[in-house]
């Protein structure tokens, strides 16, 4: 893709902020110190950067252990499946100890079950008031036991359906984590595979249409030079809400890499997808930007946007690849416009051997 030029500056950029920044702070260039002032510069996780600039504020300076602390809390690898493991390990701790209350419910009942057959053979055998009396009583205390030890795990199961339900909020909030671009909040790289691959397999499935669009923020490297990678990100943030905005409910819009974003349209014919497309161009074209620091107006920015739609034989990655390629024929007819694969002006460009090669 051509945009992978602007991709490598833009990322270089960040590259050269991080470095910055250790220097300024004489900290040993470590990979995990550039990971953690790497992100800083791109603004990706916004507590991070709160929590440094909180520590810089307080202490003016980050010593190795805030460093540290800072990396397990928010980029260490294993943060997420520690999540994952600890939900797992809370839910089966709480499955053994229900587990553990029926037991016991269970001996209870078993042990008045065997108390009852004894007082009916007692009841049998007894011949005066005193005996029948205190049969009754024995009954009467085994009723009471067999009560309280109901109420112990009805209160007991009630607790832990309250915690399980929570537990599961916790790991769909876990699950929605890691399936999240941190920037623009839409479907990540991999929740958008993921997503695309079952639409494919759904569409043949049911005989049905599906639709691609790709989009791509037009001079977004120069912008980002003019005005600074925060301002690039609020960009990135401006076009991620005109698609959200323009998009059903079954369907799957997300940040492809860089500045492109994908939308994975189920159930949709061409025409459609391209109309949607148009929406979301035209959404994007009427906002005007103004650089928060300063309340600079910075004029309007325009995307450029591919459509396909899935042919018989057609693989995920095929599908991308003539999206994406209508997408650069988009960018090589001027910009700010949508362009399908029935276009001539995708025709005339070669397809997606043009695309390879631009």
């Amino acid at each position: 893709m051509t945009g992978h030029t602007g991709e490598h500056e833009r990322t270089m950029a960040f590259a050269d902020i991080a470095l910055g920044q250790i220097r300024a702070l004489r900290q040993p260039a470590t990979p995990r110190n550039f990971e953690v002032w790497y992100t800083y510069a791109t603004g990706y996780k916004p507590s991070l950067n709160q929590r440094i600039n909180d520590t810089l504020k307080q202490n003016g300076a980050l010593s190795d252990k805030d460093l540290e602390e800072i990396y397990e809390a928010y980029l260490a690898p294993t943060r997420l499946s520690d999540r994952i493991d600890s939900v797992g390990s809370k839910v089966m701790g709480e499955i053994e100890q229900v587990m553990a209350m029926i037991d016991a419910a269970a001996g209870t009942a078993t042990s008045f079950s065997e108390n009852v057959a004894s007082a009916t053979e007692k009841l049998g055998q007894s011949k005066d008031r005193d005996g029948l009396r205190m049969i009754v009583e024995s009954l009467v205390q085994s009723a009471k036991e067999m009560e309280e030890s109901n109420a112990k795990l009805e209160a007991r199961l009630s607790a832990s359906k309250q915690e399980i339900t929570e537990l599961q909020i916790n790991l769909e909030a876990v699950r929605s984590e890691s399936l999240t671009d941190p920037l623009t909040q839409l479907a990540n790289r991999k929740y958008f595979d993921d997503a695309l691959a079952a639409a494919i397999e759904e569409a043949r499935a049911k005989n049905e249409a599906l639709s691609l669009v790709m989009s791509d923020i037009d001079h977004f490297k120069a912008f980002n030079d003019n005005y600074g990678h925060l301002t690039g990100d609020q960009v990135l943030r401006l076009v991620a809400q005109a698609v959200k905005q323009n998009v059903k409910g079954q369907d799957t819009a997300a940040r492809y890499g860089g500045e492109e974003f994908a939308i994975v349209l189920p159930n949709t014919v061409l025409r459609s997808a391209i109309t949607v497309a148009d929406h979301i161009r035209r959404a994007v074209m009427t906002k005007e930007l103004m650089k928060r620091s300063t309340g600079e107006h910075l004029g309007r920015v325009t995307i450029s946007l591919g459509v396909a739609t899935l042919h018989k034989g057609d693989t995920a990655q095929s599908l991308i690849e003539r999206t994406d390629a209508c997408l650069y024929a988009a960018k090589r007819h001027g910009r700010n416009r949508v362009i399908c694969e029935t276009d001539p002006e995708f025709s005339a460009g070669g397809g997606v051997a043009a695309a390879q090669v631009a």
